[in-house]
Order: C-alpha cells, then structure tokens, then sequence
C-alpha cells in the first residue's frame, strides 16, 4: 500500500496525516502554529513528519499552507497569517526528513481532495471549489489537473470583485466577494441589521448578552436556527454574493460540479438554500442549457491534508 503524509498549515493549526491510496487518514497528528516565528513553524512540521514517518513506511510528503506558492511548488511567496515571505519550505522540510516534498495552497489541496474523494468525486474532469470561512478561497480543476497559472498562484477566487467600489479588501481592492461572501461577511451584516432593527434581532442579542460588537459567526448559525430574521437574512446576504459568484464560474468555466466548502457551509441550507437560489436566478437566460450542480463539501478539516497527501504521490 502507498501512503504519503499530508500536512496542512494554517495560522493556528498544523495538522499531518498519513494517507492512502483510497484517500483514507491512516493516522494523524495536530499541534499548534507558532505563526509569528518562521523557524519555529517550519520546526513543527518537520516534528510532525518525523513522528508520522517512524511509525509508517511513507513516500513522500505533501504541505498545504495559505498563501502564494510559487509554480514549482517549493517556496511560499506570502502568506497571511503566518510570517513567511518567500520560504523555501519545500527544501527546508525535505532535507530535514529526508523524503520528497511538495508545497501547495491550502485551497487548492481541499480543491483536489474533493475532485479525487469527496463531493465531485464523480466528476470526470472539471470542478471548482469556494472555501467559504473567515474569508473566501478557492481552487479550480480542469482537464483532470488542478488550475495554477503561470506563477503558481490562480483560483483566488475570494478576490474577483462583486461590488463595484464597495467595501475595501484586505489584498487592496474593493468590492471583493470576500467582503460579502465569508464569514465575516455574515457577521457584519448580522450586526448592523441587529443595530439597525433590535426587534427583530431578538434572539441574536440574547445570545450576544445584549452586546451588538459581540456577535460571532457561531451565534448567527444558532440564532437563525431557532428563527431570528436578522440572523436569517445575513445568511440570504452571503448566499446571494455567493450565488453570483458561483454563476460567474459556471459561465466562465462550464465546470461539472461546483463545491462549496470551509466552516460557514455546515450552516447547510441556511446557506445553500439562498446560494441556490441566486445560483439559478443569475443563469435564469441559461434555464434549458446544464449547469453545474453546487454540493456541499464532504471531507470537512481533512480535505487539506488528504489533498496534500494525494499530489504528493502523485508528483
């Protein structure tokens, strides 16, 4: 049996998993990022790889950090919440371990482990992947590979703008869909819909004691639940950017499955039902033509690891 380890490195988690050839965690290790200190996280990944390797005879490793990384799949160009700039992380880890390495965005890993295991396993070709959660990722399968562009860097799909002129991004630009389509998002609309009509937010403040500035994502998934309109209308919000969104890529694209993964998406249809439905309203021209269908996500926190794994071995 073939088994390669994936690592997938975020601003607070490092977490390695030996994977199969079937795309299952044979097992797996999680500590926690040293994010402001290059050395020290690039040490724990080396630490985890090291304990994984000694129990399991494994081929090579697969790294899956957030941020830019370069076309040769070696060095993190930038990354936003760990103090990388221009980390060759794939020779660095390489020779520490001894076993080949590949370095991949976070997104495009989760991408490619939904292609190969999970929601678009079905897919014979082409799909694409939005990451909703603190902000908006993205990945893109076409022709069975996955999308990199020359640099290394395509499918930022949180950054194609939605409003012209709108809220300012944290890349620069305004009117990003990750302004309107991410958790964030949805939390600052809760908000001021709770400022603007309390009554209707009931439910919300009580979970917030009160406090509007204390609102947290979690609190409008349970809020809208148990039937607060402003929570529920926060969730229409996004879903409507996101439904856009997602028709821009079916126009562009024509891929066969579009996924929709990243924590906000276990609201389910608090979601998916909004995104749906401003899905189909945006290619209402297009009604008698297939379009791709959208699915939730299935492989939840180990599409990162398991995908890193998979393109290992496939190096």
């Amino acid at each position: 049996m073939t088994l390669t380890i994936g690592v997938d490195v975020g601003g607070t988690k490092v977490a390695a998993g030996v994977v199969d050839v079937a795309g299952e965690v044979q097992a797996s290790i999680r500590r926690d990022t040293p994010a402001d200190d290059v050395a020290k996280t690039r040490d724990v990944i080396v630490e985890v790889v090291k304990e994984l390797a000694a129990e399991h005879e494994v081929d090579a490793v697969g790294i899956g950090a957030a941020g830019w990384i370069d076309a040769a799949r070696s060095t993190v160009l930038f990354a936003p919440n760990i103090a990388w700039r221009n980390e060759p992380i794939r020779d660095y880890v390489s020779n520490a371990v001894g076993l080949p390495v590949i370095v991949e965005n976070d997104a495009n890993v989760a991408a490619w482990a939904e292609f190969r295991y999970g929601a678009a396993r079905d897919a014979d070709d082409s799909m694409v992947l939005f990451t909703i959660g603190t902000g908006v990722g993205g990945g893109i399968v076409l022709g069975g590979e996955l999308l990199r562009g020359a640099h290394g860097i395509a499918a930022e799909l949180g950054h194609m703008l939605s409003v012209p002129d709108g809220h300012l991004c944290g890349c620069g630009r305004l009117g990003c869909i990750e302004q309107y389509a991410s958790g964030n998002a949805l939390v600052r609309f809760a908000r001021a819909g709770a400022r603007q009509e309390p009554d209707r937010a009931t439910i919300l403040l009580e979970l917030a004691d009160g406090d509007v500035n204390a609102v947290t994502g979690p609190m409008v998934t349970s809020a809208a639940r148990s039937g607060d309109s402003v929570s529920g209308a926060a969730f229409a919000q996004i879903g409507h950017w996101l439904g856009t969104g997602l028709a821009d890529m079916a126009q562009i694209l024509d891929p066969q499955v579009l996924v929709v993964g990243g924590g906000v998406v276990e609201a389910g249809e608090l979601l998916l039902g909004p995104t749906r439905r401003s899905y189909m309203d945006a290619l209402s021209a297009r009604a008698t033509i297939p379009v791709a269908e959208i699915r939730p996500a299935e492989l939840g926190n180990t599409a990162g690891l398991v995908g890193a794994a998979d393109l290992a071995r496939r190096r």
